[in-house]
């Protein structure tokens, strides 16, 4: 099953001619989550071949408009096509007061109930959606007002069926091949059983993806990252001007490639430029120089987790 990271917006608090406010779609067998939604990124869905009623969650980072102000045309969106499943909409606490304020909002005013998912300004890990395949963990970032970031992970995937060896101990009959795969033991016509583990090897570990963005380099940031397939964090500024970083609570390229190195990230992607690069080529530079496998978040390009190379 291909899952796919799909940045839809770049831009940090300005938009650009060429970048769009921050959203980053993940797509898994044709059903999407989203992690911020800016501005027109219900647009931004659409120009990505996404369809919006098939969003399963919105993850929002914290409050800053550039960063949410997208969501009630979304939600508005989603009531007009007639939407009836649930959705979640995670973020810091607010989150659901923001949204049920709007005109057209409230609580029964959607076709489709909304299940807010709020996190404290002070905890340690929360997992946000559980899915069969896959839960989205939050932790607390370091923003100047309360902020989030999120973990995309699948969970362990069944070993590879030896099937030389199981038809070396008899198993012919597809059905069985599959049953061993979920983890069953299969009788053979003559009695015989035969235990996945003769077969099968150990689970492999899915992959994932970390949005950490906006914040200052933190520990939390680093935890969504640990060992991530891919992993997107914000890089608004060059380290020349580290200071300005600090004071709004941001991150420079060079420390966002710290935070890869230091979590053991398999890639980086740089996202959340400052309007003041007209190109990210200087920030992927910096980060370079630190960790080798950057490159600058493209809008609209689909990276398949599983063709991420480290």
């Amino acid at each position: 099953m291909t899952t796919t990271v799909i940045p839809l917006g770049t831009a940090g608090a300005l938009p650009t001619r060429d970048r769009h406010l921050p959203a980053v779609a993940v797509e898994r067998a044709g059903v999407s989550v989203l992690f911020d939604c800016g501005e027109g990124t219900q647009r931004r869905l659409l120009a990505a071949g996404l369809k919006p009623p098939r969003l399963r969650a919105v993850c929002i980072t914290h409050l800053h408009g550039d960063h949410v102000f997208g969501l009630p045309g979304l939600l508005s969106t989603l009531g007009l096509l007639d939407r009836s499943e649930p959705l979640v909409v995670a973020g810091p606490e607010g989150i659901a007061r923001l949204v049920r304020g709007l005109p057209g909002l409230g609580e029964g005013e959607l076709p489709y109930p909304i299940r807010f998912v709020e996190l404290p300004d002070a905890f340690d890990a929360a997992v946000v959606l559980e899915a069969d395949a896959y839960r989205i963990i939050a932790r607390p970032l370091a923003h100047r007002v309360p902020a989030v970031g999120y973990r995309f992970e699948e969970k362990p995937r069944p070993g590879h069926l030896d099937v030389e060896r199981a038809r070396a101990l008899g198993v012919m009959d597809y059905r069985h091949y599959r049953a061993l795969k979920a983890g069953e033991a299969v009788t053979l016509p003559d009695g015989r059983v035969v235990p996945p583990e003769a077969v099968v090897g150990p689970p492999r570990p899915g992959v994932s993806f970390a949005y950490v963005t906006d914040t200052m380099p933190c520990e939390g940031g680093i935890a969504l990252a640990r060992a991530a397939t891919l992993l997107y964090h914000e890089a608004t500024f060059l380290h020349d001007l580290r200071e300005m970083a600090l004071a709004r609570g941001h991150s420079t390229a060079r420390e966002a490639a710290e935070v890869a190195r230091a979590a053991g990230a398999r890639r980086l992607l740089l996202g959340h430029f400052s309007a003041r690069y007209r190109t990210p080529d200087a920030l992927v530079a910096e980060a370079r120089q630190v960790f080798q496998n950057t490159e600058a978040a493209v809008e609209l390009k689909r990276y398949d987790l599983e063709k991420v190379e480290g």
